[in-house]
């Protein structure tokens, strides 16, 4: 896999830059995805509730990486704009400060969320037989967020640092460990025991722990100049400051959309039951697989537009955004094609034995999910501009609208004054997604005419120098 260059990044084509730091990014996304979909094909072997004690735990996982969201953008962001502004020493520090910083924060989340699992499960679902299993999973997980953490501050700085190659391979690791593991610690194959959504959880924390140790080898011995020297080895407060002033808005972000996804969780669940739930749960993992071209270009796309700050050249930075969103609607828009063709047996590759009622209502969320693709894509992309210039806020704003005044409203609406049951709900998300969309665009647009890039690289440059 070619790797792409700094000079590249900053001064050659910037379709190819784009595509190029983009592709490693694509791939880790899709092993990601792999391992949702390995684990719910095992699982799924186990039952409707075990499959929905799971999916219940994704958005209060997310709500949970919000921590880690603050580290990774932090960290990304300093890295790209240091180095795109040859700060070669700086950016070795900040990618120390990142790893340290997410070591502490996943050890404190870690302790405080296994303590409190079965009050949290609670406070998002009722019945017993679902409570009870995704609390078992909940807790078990949180062993191994500390090595997530970790090793996503690492692949964060790597991605900041132009080598996003580096990345795929901590993920692939990591994935290939834990589905590995999946059939033996899930279903007792061989000399293990039956453990079930416990050894789905287990499987998942020992891959984390194996792509951490592959993390830490490459760093330490060095990779396209990245490591950690004398000089980046210490405990420098500012450094810790810069990656939450950066950071934290983007962490905000990320918790307030979860939180509003735990709150659309327990009313699906309170709406429509355990078969509600599994369409709920099954949609978003096929939905998924749609938004990794998307997010692999965001990813790339805020290394660029960090790197061409750094190096003063904001109307570069400017195009890679929109360049980006341009690939990435129509893209998505390519995905939902698909999707929209043929979601049964989409449906059906995830949970073989899935009830009547949940499959009718899983391939109605996706046919309506389809209709808001092309603005899942380009909302990436416009919210890594922003990030790539340190507009972090801009992001935490847009989110919080698109989620707390826009989604959970229409939501709400629809369930408890029109009567459209957990239907609702599934048009909330797309008319969310379209209408914060459209909005973030026109934003993004009127502040970089009124020279917010230029700023965003006088800053950079002076940092730099």
């Amino acid at each position: 896999m070619v790797n792409v260059s700094r000079e590249e990044i900053t001064g050659g084509s910037l379709v190819r830059s784009l595509l190029l730091l983009a592709a490693p990014l694509v791939m880790q996304n899709l092993v990601q995805v792999a391992q949702q979909v390995v684990d719910t094909f095992w699982v799924g072997r186990l039952g409707e509730n075990a499959v929905a004690a799971v999916g219940v735990n994704f958005p209060v996982i997310a709500f949970i990486y919000s921590v880690t969201m603050v580290v990774n953008t932090g960290t990304q962001v300093v890295v790209s704009q240091r180095a795109g502004g040859d700060d070669d020493a700086g950016g070795r520090k900040m990618a120390f400060h990142g790893a340290t910083l997410a070591l502490f924060f996943g050890i404190t989340c870690a302790l405080v969320v296994a303590v409190g699992a079965e009050t949290i499960i609670e406070l998002v679902l009722s019945g017993e037989g679902v409570t009870t299993l995704a609390t078992t999973y909940l807790a078990t997980y949180m062993f191994g967020f500390p090595f997530a953490m970790t090793s996503d501050a690492i692949e964060s700085a790597f991605v900041g640092w132009g080598d996003s190659r580096a990345a795929l391979y901590i993920n692939v690791t990591a994935v290939l460990v834990n589905i590995g593991l999946d059939p033996f610690l899930i279903l007792g194959w061989g000399p293990f025991a039956e453990m079930g959504v416990r050894g789905a959880a287990l499987a998942t924390a020992i891959g984390y722990a194996a792509g951490l140790l592959l993390g830490l080898g490459m760093i330490l011995r060095g990779r396209d100049g990245l490591t950690f020297t004398d000089r980046a080895v210490g405990f420098d407060v500012s450094e810790y400051r810069e990656i939450l002033e950066v950071g934290v808005p983007s962490g905000a972000q990320h918790a307030v959309s979860q939180l509003v996804r735990i709150v659309i969780i327990a009313l699906v669940s309170a709406v429509g039951g355990a078969a509600a739930l599994a369409a709920y749960t099954i949609g978003a993992r096929v939905a998924s697989v749609a938004f990794i071209p998307a997010q692999g270009l965001a990813g790339a796309a805020q290394s660029i537009v960090g790197q061409n700050l750094g190096a003063d050249n904001p109307s570069r930075a400017r195009q890679t955004t929109w360049v980006g969103a341009a690939v990435a609607a129509v893209g998505l828009t390519l995905a939902g094609v698909v999707q929209w063709v043929a979601p049964e047996f989409l449906v059906t590759l995830f949970v073989a034995d899935v009830s009547p009622k949940a499959l009718e209502m899983t391939v109605d969320y996706l046919e309506i999910l389809v209709l808001g693709y092309w603005a899942i894509g380009a909302w990436y992309l416009f919210n890594a501009g922003f990030n790539g210039a340190r507009r972090t806020k801009v992001s935490m704003v847009a989110g919080l609208l698109k989620y707390w005044a826009i989604r959970l409203p229409i939501a709400a609406v629809g369930v408890f004054w029109l009567g459209y049951g957990v239907y609702a709900v599934f048009w909330a998300v797309t008319l969310s997604n379209v209408v914060s969309t459209v909005g973030v665009g026109l934003y993004y647009y009127y502040t970089t005419n009124d020279g917010m890039l230029q700023r965003a690289a006088e800053k950079a440059t002076s940092a730099a120098d």
